[in-house]
């Protein structure tokens, strides 16, 4: 799914005018720890465990692809690949229903959790000035989740890939050429679980081709159907390379 994702993010931005902007935003950094990674599956049956306060997780480094393009001038289309998976290790104080598979308590595992994102978005900016640009629009995420718990003796994972609609939204404040602030976002909730991946940060314009940015990213929400209940917080500590073709 990855390569396919980015050679159609190619195709689009290969068979645009010449005179068309592309941006292309390379971002990166660190997942420094999680709020909350609360899980139960099956949902009816299983055992409710929250991998963060229950296990350790050692920092892991990220990335993230966004290529986008900006037509009519407040018109954005863009592609986002977002990949994220970390590991979880230690041993739970009690026993544990995980995917119809015992875990017996204090044996020693292992928790893969995945959490792959593929999204198309268009924006239109709402707000066009030199300041200011406010943008509000929709998205459509593919969500390629998989939780795998591991011990020395047993193996199991339950994996889901399914569709979610989010409210896309951007906000920047520029109070000189070079500077913004930041404020952009997917975010949606309903009553089977919510959604929300939020960046705030500060970017700085070299010219007009290149720029860079810092701040912070936070991933929250979940779902609560009838094969899952998982819902995680997941901070970000984010740098970022923004070009302009």
């Amino acid at each position: 799914m990855k390569i396919r994702f980015l050679l159609i993010a190619l195709l689009i931005c290969g068979s645009q005018p010449l005179f068309a902007q592309l941006k292309l935003d390379v971002e990166g950094g660190l997942v420094f720890g999680t709020n909350y990674n609360k899980v139960r599956i099956p949902n009816t049956g299983g055992t409710t465990v929250n991998l963060a306060d229950d296990l350790s997780i050692d920092p892991k480094v990220f990335y993230r692809i966004r290529a986008g393009y900006l037509f009519g001038k407040r018109h954005n289309v863009s592609l986002l690949y977002a990949p994220l998976s970390v590991t979880y290790h230690g041993n739970f104080q009690k026993d544990i229903n995980f995917n119809n598979v015992n875990f017996v308590a204090g044996q020693p595992l292992k928790v893969h959790y995945k959490f792959n994102s593929y999204r198309l978005t268009y924006r239109y900016d709402i707000v066009s000035r030199a300041r200011w640009l406010v943008g509000l629009g929709l998205t459509a995420k593919i969500r390629d989740a998989d939780v795998r718990f591991k011990s020395e003796s047993k193996d199991t994972h339950f994996d889901n890939l399914g569709f979610v609609p989010l409210v896309n939204f951007y906000t920047a404040y520029k109070p000189s050429y070079h500077w913004s602030l930041i404020l952009e976002g997917d975010a949606l909730a309903s009553k089977y679980g919510r959604a929300e991946d939020i960046f705030a940060g500060v970017a700085y314009q070299a010219n007009n081709k290149i720029g860079i940015k810092l701040g912070y990213r936070v991933v929250e929400g979940g779902a609560d159907v009838d094969d899952v209940y998982n819902f995680n917080w997941i901070n970000y500590a984010s740098a970022g390379l923004l070009l302009t073709l």
